[in-house]
């Protein structure tokens, strides 16, 4: 009989999928959003008690889902990573929902606001089983799954520029999942499994004896330019903006916090537990994801610096902290992954926390969200300024601030590497440079008092903000510190589970 606590997974999931099913016949709005808070609370004491069980013994174990086993059957694999990352997106789900509720139930049809909240259920759902699938198609149904919800989250403030941005998204996300079925019908055809650790053996078997070595790498290419392209990495970020710009807050921040990082975490699975880290290396798909990583550092920033928009500037930012991630992967080595696993969780608190804050700041500003238009929405949303002032010093890396974590990690792996290394750290010094010139003046314009003289600035009043947007805008900005001040054990515990992978 299994220990009560390797039910856990299994149950995160099929719970956020009753709760989809119970928001889509609530139609009241306030109550979907309870019913979905609550399932999320629930899942996530359920997954503090799994880390509590697995962790401190360092242990990892397999599922098998109904009667057929193994290797037939379906499976889920669970490890201290893997119930780390599934706490991260648990938390900050409820934060990024109770930190834009208003824009929810203000930008949002009454009609439709329970239907919001089973996207979010769905969403959720579809995040906690890509990290703990152990099954390569299961993965893909729950690409799907979260593609075609997250798109109803930019579309649900119902004008004419989401739904552009979401026929773009959909579009380009579409092609991305596309690509990857591919890959994996190829991968399928060629090992005769879908479970990501027989098809790991087949690949292994294949390369020692030179088997098959062209379809490989087209299998390899085409399931990790999948996922790029769907986690919005240079040159395939075009639709990011568009859709995070126009989109309600709490949409914006679920979009760049949770629903990227999903992708990227199956990325994981697929360079250490699919294909194996030496066998990624031999094709030297690394060395693509350096150059691109590289590339959406500058890239992103640039564009950044160019915006006025406030929410298109952080989509933009948001373009350059994913090149952080690929650029960890192109390093290569457990080190360089374990910064970029790290950088996956400071940005899913740091990025809602902008997103939040920007929101806030907005509303405090007549609800204009041009740079020029913001000067002094600190003094009238406090709490909306310094947590937008905690998150922006932390993408350009104060210490004792996540970011920093990140960039300190991301430094130290590529001292381990020969040419790698001057590529690696030029792109973090230039990166660095140009996060501070539009995050330190987009500070300052926020705290800058306005002159009574400016006839086009008028005087607004000052926005306290409920009691949901405090808890949100305080928990996210104490996630960010946290993880600046605790990276050591932190990163071990990464560094552990990857090992485990």
């Amino acid at each position: 009989m299994l220990p009560y606590y390797q039910h856990i997974p299994f149950f995160s999931i099929v719970l956020m999928m009753i709760a989809g099913i119970l928001t889509s016949i609530i139609r009241n709005g306030r109550a979907a959003m309870a019913v979905h808070l609550s399932a999320v609370a629930a899942i996530l004491g359920a997954n503090i008690v799994l880390f509590c069980n697995i962790v401190p013994t360092g242990e990892t174990f397999l599922y098998q889902l109904g009667i057929v086993s193994h290797p037939f059957g379906n499976e889920l694999v669970c490890g201290p990573l893997e119930v780390t990352l599934a706490l991260t997106f648990l938390c900050v789900m409820a934060f990024c929902v109770l930190g834009g509720y208003k824009g929810i139930f203000e930008d949002i049809e009454p009609e439709k606001q329970n239907l919001y909240f089973v996207m979010c259920n769905l969403i959720t759902a579809s995040l906690l089983a890509m990290i703990y699938t152990n099954d390569a198609f299961t993965a893909y149904v729950f690409i799907e799954i979260n593609t075609i919800s997250a798109c109803a989250l930019v579309m649900a403030k119902d004008s004419g520029a989401t739904l552009v941005a979401t026929i773009r998204y959909l579009m380009m996300s579409l092609l991305g999942s596309g690509m990857f079925l591919m890959g994996l019908t190829l991968l399928y055809h060629i090992t005769g499994h879908l479970l990501i650790i027989d098809i790991h053996e087949q690949v292994v078997h294949l390369t020692e004896t030179g088997s098959y070595l062209l379809p490989l790498t087209v299998v390899m290419g085409l399931m990790t330019l999948g996922l790029c392209l769907k986690s919005a990495l240079f040159p395939f970020h075009t639709w990011l903006p568009d859709a995070h710009g126009s989109a309600t807050t709490s949409s914006s921040a679920i979009l760049s916090g949770l629903v990227l990082k999903g992708y990227i975490v199956l990325l994981i699975k697929c360079i250490f537990s699919l294909f194996g880290e030496e066998v990624y290396r031999a094709f030297h798909v690394g060395d693509v994801l350096l150059i691109l990583g590289t590339l959406a550092m500058i890239v992103g920033s640039v564009k950044a610096m160019q915006e006025t928009h406030i929410k298109r500037m952080i989509a933009y930012s948001s373009v350059a902290q994913i090149g952080y991630i690929y650029l960890g992967f192109g390093l290569g080595g457990k080190a360089a992954a374990a910064a970029a696993i790290y950088q996956i969780l400071v940005h899913a608190f740091t990025k809602p926390l902008l997103f939040v804050c920007a929101g806030e700041l907005s509303e405090a500003s007549g609800h204009r969200k041009q740079m020029y238009y913001l000067r002094g929405a600190g003094h009238r949303a406090k709490l909306a300024g310094i947590g937008f002032t905690v998150g922006g010093l932390s993408m350009i890396g104060l210490p004792l601030l996540g970011g920093f974590a990140v960039k300190f990690f991301l430094s130290d792996a590529a001292l381990a590497d020969s040419w790698r290394m001057w590529a690696a750290l030029g792109a973090l010094a230039v990166s660095s440079v140009l996060n501070a010139l539009y995050y330190l003046p987009a500070i300052v314009q926020i705290w800058t008092i306005q002159d009574h003289g400016e006839d086009d600035l008028p005087t607004l009043p000052a926005v306290r903000p409920g009691v949901a947007v405090a808890v949100s805008i305080v928990s996210l900005a104490l996630g960010s510190i946290l993880l600046g001040v605790l990276c050591t054990p932190v990163g071990a515990l990464i560094s552990d589970g990857l090992n485990l992978l």
